[in-house]
């Protein structure tokens, strides 16, 4: 149920004000600029793949990726460690494979892309956040799939080892999606990775840790950053003894107007919603609505316990979303 919603528009100075701005950029690009669609949020990518997730496919989607701003490009599998027999050992057959299946992505170098091919044996949590310092990523793509609480804790989760091991944030892709798109939805998917996120607000420290991350990205993006973003709060159906319904969602209204402006002052155009209901419910809808591209959520504790336990929103996010989540890493 939609209680209210407020779109604003903030001015922002022309990207292209001399000529020379337009070097090395097609009619296209100008054209999808002035559409909103350009959006250079991130620029060096790790794009970590176990070869059946179906980012393995995005070895042939380069052109698209570079299109959303990314310049530099590492694909990396990390092969375990043989342990049969008595001393440990690497796996040479499966690196070999890793390799093959991923060099398919040097096609593409050159016209400002760099593609590096990384392969690495031992456990993805230790070696990937290593990556991320040999290359300076400033964004690790992963794919993830939807789990229980009860799956999570027991078989534990390489998303939220690695998002407590290093700082940069993660984009989280489902593999039953990525496999399937065909080679067309994949390419818009690519080119349009950053374009409309959706930012569920609730003035949580974690909510408000997700908007001190998401205005230092989009201020370091400059010119180049995403160009709309949804602020949304639900408010539960349940009423709080003594407060109405109406005094919630006036309170989330306000709420929502402060975290927009600090949004404001980046230069995006900002959409507000107050939804009754259930969250995860009306998060889901909000998307479907507004053509989100992805939903960006964040954590404040590096806590492996409260990672597993608590009813984090989230964590529910993480585990049940379908849609692709921009996971920025909780601080330590």
């Amino acid at each position: 149920m939609i209680w209210a919603q407020v779109t604003r528009y903030y001015d922002r100075a022309p990207p292209f004000e001399h000529p020379s701005d337009n070097a090395g950029r097609t009619a296209s690009d100008i054209i999808n600029y002035s559409r909103g669609w350009l959006t250079y949020m991130f620029k060096r990518y790790l794009i970590c793949t176990d070869l059946v997730d179906g980012l393995q496919r995005l070895t042939a989607f380069i052109p698209a990726l570079a299109q959303a701003g990314g310049q530099q490009f590492v694909f990396t599998h990390t092969v375990p460690i043989w342990a049969e027999g008595d001393i440990p050992r690497l796996d040479e057959a499966k690196i070999a494979e890793a390799q093959t299946v991923l060099d398919a992505a040097l096609a593409h170098q050159g016209e400002g892309r760099e593609v590096i091919v990384d392969i690495q044996s031992g456990k993805p949590q230790d070696m990937i956040p290593k990556l991320v310092q040999k290359y300076n990523s400033d964004v690790v793509l992963m794919g993830t799939a939807t789990r229980s609480l009860i799956q999570e804790t027991i078989f534990g989760s390489n998303s939220l080892a690695i998002a407590r091991s290093t700082a940069v944030p993660l984009m989280l892709l489902r593999p039953q999606l990525i496999n399937t798109y065909t080679q067309a939805e994949l390419t818009l998917r690519c080119q349009n990775l950053w374009r409309y996120l959706l930012i569920p607000y609730s003035g949580s420290e974690s909510a408000k840790y997700l908007l001190e991350q998401l205005k230092a990205t989009v201020q370091a993006a400059g010119a180049n950053a995403p160009q709309k973003c949804l602020l949304l709060t639900v408010v539960s159906e349940t009423k709080r003894k003594g407060i109405s319904s109406d005094y919630q969602q006036q309170a989330a209204a306000e709420q929502l107007a402060q975290a927009e402006a600090e949004l404001a002052s980046c230069g995006i155009e900002v959409t507000t919603e107050v939804r009754v209901g259930d969250p995860m419910q009306e998060i889901t809808h909000a998307a479907i609505k507004h053509d989100i591209t992805a939903i960006a959520i964040a954590h404040v504790s590096r806590s492996a316990l409260l990672e597993l336990t608590a009813p984090s929103f989230a964590n529910e996010i993480l585990r049940h979303s379908w849609f692709p989540v921009l996971f920025f890493s909780p601080k330590g």
